[in-house]
C-alpha cells in the first residue's frame, strides 16, 4: 500500500535533540503547521512507510543515523516531499553532502524563526507546482549526453540554466539556496561532461537542434 499523503500543513521534524525538536514544533504550529516530532531516525523511517509529509526537517546528526544515511535509506532523490537537513555552521560540509544525497536544502544553526517558515512554505510551494506540471513540456528535457545520469531536482535546475537564469533566480523560482543550485550545478556539469556553463547550455541546446549562444552566454 502506498504511503497516504498528508495535507500540506503536514510536517516531520527529525532531531534527537528533545530541547530543538520542541522549539521548531512551537514555530511551525504557529505558524500553522501541524507538526510531528521525531526523535531517532528508525521511528521516522517507519511512519515514511505510511505517510507523507508535506515537508521534512531532518537532523544531520542523529544517535542511531546520520542524516545522510537517513537520506540513501530514504530514496530522497526522489521522495515526494522536500527535505531539510539541519546542521550547524562549522558542518556545511556535511550538508552539502545531504544535498548530493537528495535533500532539497539546508537550514544552519542558529535558526531563524520567520525566515525558516518562510523557507519552507517556499519549497513546498515549489514541490506542489512540480507535482501540478509532471509531464508538462517545461518540466522534460531532450535527449542529449548524459541526460539520463541526471536526478529529477537536477533537470529542473538544469531547465532553468538553459534558459539563462542566474543561481539567484534558479534558487528563488525552485525554492532552494543559491549555494545549493550551485552544488546541484556543479553535479549536472561533472555528469554531462561540461567544461564550463557555457558549455553546459551547448550541450543541451545541442538536443534541441539548436546552436545559438545567446543562452549560453546568458548562464556565463
Amino acid at each position: 500500500m502506498a504511503p497516504a499523503v498528508l495535507p500540506r500543513s503536514d510536517l516531520f521534524i527529525v532531531d534527537d535533540d528533545a530541547m530543538m525538536r520542541d522549539a521548531l514544533s512551537v514555530v511551525f504550529t504557529l505558524g500553522g503547521y501541524r507538526v510531528t516530532g521525531f526523535a531517532d531516525a528508525q521511528t521516522f523511517l517507519v511512519a515514511t512507510q505510511s505517510r507523507t509529509p508535506a515537508c521534512v526537517l531532518l537532523d544531520v546528526h542523529l544517535r542511531d543515523k546520520s542524516g545522510v544515511v537517513v537520506l540513501k535509506e530514504l530514496n530522497a532523490h526522489s521522495y515526494p516531499a522536500p527535505i531539510f537537513i539541519i546542521t550547524g555552521d562549522e558542518d556545511v560540509r556535511s550538508a552539502v553532502e545531504a544535498v548530493k544525497n537528495g535533500a532539497f536544502d539546508y537550514l544552519v544553526k542558529p535558526l531563524d524563526a520567520r525566515s525558516i517558515v518562510m523557507r519552507v512554505g517556499g519549497a513546498i510551494a515549489a514541490f506542489s507546482k512540480r507535482s501540478g506540471n509532471a509531464g508538462g513540456r517545461n518540466t522534460s528535457l531532450t535527449d542529449f549526453p548524459g541526460r539520463t545520469l541526471l536526478t529529477p531536482r537536477e533537470r529542473e535546475v538544469l531547465i532553468q540554466i538553459a534558459g539563462g537564469a542566474s543561481n539567484k533566480e534558479v534558487g528563488r523560482r525552485l525554492g532552494i539556496s543559491p549555494r545549493t543550485v550551485e552544488v546541484h550545478r556543479a553535479r549536472i556539469m561533472d555528469k554531462i561532461g561540461a567544461r564550463n556553463a557555457a558549455d553546459l547550455v551547448r550541450i543541451v541546446l545541442s538536443g534541441y537542434g539548436l546552436t545559438t549562444s545567446s543562452s549560453a552566454e546568458m548562464a556565463t
